[in-house]
């Protein structure tokens, strides 16, 4: 008989303002220990100087985070021009810098070349794994790493203020697997003047708005207390990008053993991936396929 986890079950997702000093492993931390939650997870991980939305998972939620993950965020970020630094922002060393600054006309023709599906190198301080380590393990030692391109979807990318010549402040939609810092790079080193990333906030992660975001010392301040319940949103809520479809009674029962069931009606075409639900509650995930969902994914009763 396997080991009982300790703790409260309790199910869905919490929008976490996140503020800068502070890893997102450490925020889903406090936030798993101020509801007394048996499990949680993120979806996207905020490096420690950036704030903004950081969408917690407790529970069955957290079989709902691969979609969050998957889904367009948007960052507002500012580059600092006439710098380079070994960790592509502020927190680290200067190991080039440069007299030049761009024009706004340079910034704005220069974007283009950011949008669409791209290719970028992550920054030698990142989460990325050679040979099995994080590549940040690597770089603290002192070790310089060819590190490859990944493959980027860049939906927007557009300069919404010019404070003065030696800063520009950026918002980018992408998909996942994107870093500011990276663009905050190569911008600078396509317009020949160098950059790198000052300030980092995420405004909206798929379904998630900061704006909507509970604070760190809100969490801290409702640890414990009934009251934290209230800001917690339904497990469904990561399941907005994915066609929901309402099952039978029988239904219910086939799916949550993990077997084909029958759906009502349906928007979804064959070979689609949706859900089912039952009164308004998720029941599975899984493959549309004439009449019948077949399932990946089985969340608890």
């Amino acid at each position: 008989m396997g080991r009982r986890k300790s703790g409260r079950d309790i199910s869905g997702w919490l929008v976490v303002d996140k503020p800068a000093g502070i890893t997102s492993t450490a925020v889903v931390n406090k936030v798993r220990w101020a509801f007394g939650a048996q499990k949680a997870g993120h979806a996207g991980t905020l490096d420690p100087a950036a704030t903004g939305v950081l969408a917690v998972a407790l529970g069955e939620a957290t079989k709902t985070v691969p979609y969050i993950t998957d889904a367009l965020k948007a960052y507002r970020f500012t580059v600092r021009w006439g710098a380079a630094t070994n960790t592509d922002d502020a927190e680290g060393e200067v190991i080039d810098t440069s007299d030049t600054r761009p024009t706004d006309d340079a910034i704005r023709a220069a974007l283009p070349a950011f949008t669409g599906d791209i290719r970028q190198v992550p920054p030698q301080f990142s989460a990325v794994k050679v040979d099995g380590v994080r590549a940040y393990a690597k770089a603290r030692d002192g070790e310089e790493m060819d590190l490859a391109a990944r493959d980027l979807f860049v939906e927007s990318l557009e300069m919404v203020e010019r404070p003065d010549a030696d800063t520009a402040v950026l918002e980018m939609i992408c998909g996942k697997g994107g870093y500011v810092r990276s663009i905050a790079r190569d911008l600078g080193q396509a317009l020949g003047c160098l950059g790198h990333v000052v300030t980092l906030r995420r405004v909206w992660s798929g379904p998630f708005e900061a704006s909507d975001g509970i604070t760190m010392d809100e969490v801290e301040r409702l640890a414990k207390d009934p009251a934290l319940d209230e800001h917690l949103l339904p497990l469904e809520v990561g399941l907005a990008d994915l066609t929901e479809l309402p099952c039978a009674s029988d239904g219910v029962t086939r799916l949550r053993n993990g077997n084909p069931g029958r759906v009502l009606s349906s928007d979804a075409e064959y070979g689609d991936e949706a859900w089912a639900s039952y009164d308004g509650r998720a029941v599975a995930v899984g493959i549309y396929r004439a009449g019948e969902l077949h399932p990946t994914r089985v969340f608890k009763a």
